[in-house]
């Protein structure tokens, strides 16, 4: 897995929408860009951890006290040298001056002060054996040992003590050694793999003394600090003893064994991160926790130790934890997710970070912002005057809906994203259809001659199963697209999945609750007035009929769509293509859009132009002549650049001056470089494969709701169908229609609402076929077909004009940006309504028909034999 890949894995679980990631032509460097954080440190350190897990054996102190006695002893040496080395000769290098300031007084310590009063056997201890002190001069180095550091403590009060202390004990001055006081004054190495402690401003130091002595240690030992101090308001660090095991110094046990993490507590309620191993690691975590009862087995990432906790014994279903110290849950869910992602091939370092203006635009998003606000009381307004009281109701039902939508996105920290506005609008159009198919029921009650109370719990209880069956089949979409997507899908299915239980609660329970209110008050409930209350009620048109004659329509716009991806194919955006992308920064603030489209103008297309920084720097990415990675293509590409945004500086610049690689100047092109797709092939198989998924969940789902496999395959048809006439616009009028109509990031959300979207209307139907079957088993099917069709007439133009409405208002005052994105929900909503009426209902119709056909020329033929 490549560096961009796990990055993306990490930045998905950590909850951002949508991020960009893209490879730079710098070698080895990625571009991130990441809508929404609010923690831009913990994103720095999810980013910058290689997850590099390892399980270690350990040493205990007890096995190495006198190695370190011996590094102290030896450091007083070293640094007496240089002090004499200094006296002798003042031409040396001025790090040896510093190195001698640091660690060394200027006069040589006196003979009384020496750290042992025996010498420790100096024996070398082979790769996995230790040399344990001559037992005759033990007692007196520990007491010495404790005496000394116990003196350090106090007298770290007095700096000339000090620094008397760290000439004798340069080493010890800056760790305490883990030596501790028995009751009978005896002093004794602890029985841990902490070694010592040390101030964190010390450890550098410590390391360094450490290098310089490395020959005295064991070659089998590893030394290795905690990652942060055990408790809260300290900043000690503690130093463990990490011990050897393999020929080629690799860990006893190694991360790529995890299977699985998770932020958890323990028994003492302390947060941990649990993990679970494969069954490779499982049988070395049972050798190695077998082996090491009694002892501590260190637990180390990116090379600082987050525990080393005691085995008390045998650990055999390869389950392990992780406890740092003062872990907070944020931490330990972020450590989570990276174990979980898996490391990086290589440490990754940030060496540069802006903050990166919008993609649409302030201008656009306004723009976006009012054409939706225009749109819903649009909608609110429409709801009103065609269904009159009952029309308020649920008026206030979206209002609630949309309300709570929003909270619940900015409770969960999600980004407004294209994908996610397109998930926005699939929600609204599922929430206004709901209360749309209550009330066209609640209108046939009224026919009926129900009374009022009536009219109000039969019209929702027959339009329960039409509402159910619409949003489980769309969540299970939604869900599935969550699971095997990534990047944007993931991001629509999140607002998806949302909104449509957010849509059941307000259509179903508020709208009621609401309803038997004004029951409870005697309050009469309208559902439309003169004009509109028989809409659609008197319609008796033959959909079976007209079948071949609507087939034939299809062919005729799908197959010239067919033929044109061959001959003229589809526009790529820069998420497929990738492009080059300049730094350009302006002498006064700027406005994106009108950048945009003065550069759409040179290009002969609309680059991505974004605030990069200050609001006079912006970040140009296009993808004009990409194909062409030449010299002479580059300069052409800058001249064409230069010449679309010379005139946004207040005093003229030339192109030298503007293209200048002068570090210090301050305008003009500051950087450029080609940037890689953001949609990578892998991204692109994983959609696919999402919605192929997605497809099969609806299939079955259909086949298993309504008992008959040949509605699914209805369904399924029908939502190829759209995708293919949506595809056959794009291929057909790019370049001819006056905006943008790229294959990009809002292509695919709009393939997916257009998805979401027509498997609705397409159930709403199969639930009515479905109800007039059971109803009029012995009618014809195409009877009750042509009256399903026509009953729910009213709801499908009023939901699908709807929706229209909306789209055509942010189509018309969204801004350009918007544009390509809001005409392919447009294109997909008049296809989705007329497949669900011409297509999927009559294929199924065909499918059924013929098998009964199949079955009787079968039981003809048995009853001739």
């Amino acid at each position: 897995m490549g560096t961009e890949n796990i990055e993306s894995t990490r930045i998905d679980r950590f909850g951002v929408s949508q991020p960009n990631i893209q490879k730079m032509q710098t070698a080895g460097r990625i571009l991130i860009e990441l809508p929404g954080i609010k923690e831009p440190e913990r994103v720095r350190k999810l980013l910058q951890g290689t997850a590099q897990l390892e399980f270690w054996e350990t040493y205990q102190f007890t096995d190495l006290y006198s190695y370190f006695a011996e590094a102290n002893k030896k450091l007083v040496a070293i640094m007496n040298n240089e002090v004499d080395s200094l006296k002798n000769d003042s031409i040396k290098a001025a790090d040896s001056i510093a190195m001698s300031k640091t660690l060394a007084s200027a006069e040589k310590p006196s003979k009384g002060k020496k750290i042992a009063e025996a010498k420790a056997a100096e024996t070398k201890a082979p790769a996995t054996k230790v040399a344990k002190p001559d037992s005759s001069k033990e007692n007196s180095l520990l007491k010495k040992l404790g005496k000394d550091t116990t003196a350090k403590s106090v007298n770290n009060k007095n700096k000339q003590s000090f620094e008397q202390y760290a000439k004798i004990n340069p080493l010890f001055a800056y760790m305490n050694p883990a030596i501790y006081q028995t009751k009978d004054g005896q002093y004794m190495p602890a029985q841990t793999a902490m070694v010592g402690r040390s101030f964190i401003k010390d450890t550098s130091r410590v390391n360094q003394m450490l290098k310089m002595v490395k020959s005295v240690f064991p070659r089998d030992l590893k030394l290795a600090w905690t990652v942060k101090p055990r408790e809260k308001g300290q900043d000690i660090l503690e130093l463990v003893a990490l011990k050897v095991t393999s020929r080629d110094g690799s860990p006893a046990l190694g991360g790529d064994v995890i299977t699985n993490a998770r932020q958890d507590y323990d028994q003492n309620g302390r947060v941990e991160v649990s993990m679970s191993m494969n069954s490779e690691g499982a049988r070395i975590w049972k050798r190695l926790t077998g082996e090491n009862i009694g002892k501590q087995v260190a637990i180390v990432l990116d090379n600082y130790v987050y525990s080393y906790p005691n085995v008390n014994s045998e650990i055999p279903n390869g389950m392990s934890s992780i406890t740092g110290g003062n872990m907070t849950v944020e931490e330990a869910q972020d450590l989570a997710n990276i174990l979980k992602a898996g490391k990086l091939p290589a440490p990754a370092r940030i060496v540069q970070e802006e903050v990166v203006g919008p993609s649409l635009g302030k201008e656009s998003i306004n723009a976006g912002m009012i054409s939706f606000i225009i749109a819903f009381l649009g909608v609110l307004l429409y709801m009103s005057l065609y269904y009159n009281g009952a029309g308020h109701v649920a008026d206030i039902a979206l209002f609630a809906n949309v309300f709570f939508l929003f909270g619940v996105l900015a409770s969960i920290g999600a980004v407004l994203t294209l994908p996610g506005i397109a998930g926005i609008v699939l929600t609204l159009a599922m929430a206004v259809d709901s209360n749309v198919i209550i009330y066209e029921r609640m209108r046939e009650e009224i026919r009926a001659g129900k009374g009022l109370r009536l009219v109000v719990k039969d019209g929702f209880w027959h339009a329960y199963s039409a509402i159910i069956d619409g949003h489980v089949t769309t969540i299970l979409t939604g869900i599935v697209l969550y699971i095997f997507g990534s990047g944007p899908i993931q991001g629509f299915a999140t607002t998806l999945v949302i909104g449509l239980l957010l849509s059941l609660f307000s259509s179903i329970f508020i709208a009621r609750l609401c309803f038997e209110w004004m029951l409870d008050r005697n309050m009469n409930i309208t559902v439309g007035n003169k004009y509109t209350i028989n809409a659609f009620s008197h319609t008796h048109i033959n959909f079976i009929g007209l079948r071949f004659k609507m087939y034939i329509l299809s062919c005729c716009i799908i197959i010239p769509g067919i033929v044109s991806i061959f001959i003229r194919g589809l526009d790529p955006g820069l998420d497929f293509t990738g492009g080059r992308s300049y730094v350009v920064r302006f002498d006064q603030n700027v406005s994106t859009n009108v950048i945009r489209e003065n550069l759409t103008k040179i290009f002969g297309e609309a680059p991505e132009v974004k605030t990069f920084g200050p609001n006079t720097q912006v970040k140009i990415t296009t993808k004009y002549m990409i194909n062409d990675r030449s010299l002479k293509a580059d300069s052409v590409v800058r001249n064409a650049l230069f010449n679309g945004v010379k005139a946004f500086y207040k005093k003229p610049i030339s192109f030298d001056d503007f293209k200048s690689n002068d570090p210090k100047k301050i305008i003009g092109e500051l950087s450029s470089q080609r940037v890689d797709p953001t949609i990578s092939y892998s991204l692109i198989w994983q959609a696919f494969m999402a919605v192929v998924f997605a497809l099969l969940i609806i299939f079955i789902y259909i086949a298993f709701r309504f008992r008959n496999w040949q509605y699914g395959l209805g369904g399924v048809t029908a939502l190829a169908h759209d995708t293919l006439i949506i595809i056959t616009f794009f291929t057909l009028f790019h370049g001819i229609f006056p905006f943008s109509m790229e294959i990009d990031q809002s292509f695919i959300a709009a393939l997916l609402t257009i998805i979401g979207y027509s498997i609705m209307d397409t159930v709403i139907i199969f639930d009515r076929i479905r109800e007039y079957t059971r109803l009029y088993p012995k009618r014809e099917l195409a009877t009750n077909i042509n009256d399903a069709i026509n009953h729910t007439l009213g709801r499908t133009i009023n939901t699908s004009g709807i929706t229209l409405v909306t789209l055509i208002v942010i189509f018309i005052f969204g801004g350009e940006v918007l544009r390509g994105f809001t005409f392919a929900l447009i294109i997909g909503v008049i296809s989705g309504t007329y497949s669900s009426v011409f297509n999927a209902t009559p294929i199924a119709y065909d499918v059924i028909m013929a098998q009964k056909r199949k079955k009787a020329r079968k039981e003809k033929l048995a009853a001739g034999k």
